[in-house]
């Protein structure tokens, strides 16, 4: 692949391999990186997930009681408008009032 005058350099941060003609100053050729694993060993690895999925799980739960509230939590809020609203002496001003 590389031709006589070019030369291979190694990427110090992803360990790539680039094929460089000095002629161009340009890359000619990318060799992509060997893949890295996340985690050295298969026990750490399951305890991860394990626990990534606990954590869903509580979100799940939180979101699902929250979903639960809702209804009792609009209709407070519809009920404290309301409320606002019949306290209120006058409507507010509408802007077409105006002219």
């Amino acid at each position: 692949m590389a031709a006589k005058d070019s030369f291979v350099v190694t990427c110090p941060c992803c360990r790539a391999k680039l094929t460089i003609d000095p002629q161009l100053a340009e890359v000619i050729a990318h060799e992509a990186p060997p893949p890295r694993r996340s985690t050295d060993d298969l026990g750490t690895a399951v305890k991860s997930l394990q626990k990534q999925s606990a954590e869903r799980e509580a979100r799940f739960r939180q979101q699902l009681e929250a979903e639960k509230k809702k209804g009792q939590v609009l209709d407070r809020k519809f009920q404290e408008g309301l409320k606002r609203a019949k306290d209120s002496p006058d409507p507010p001003p509408r802007p077409f009032d105006y002219d």
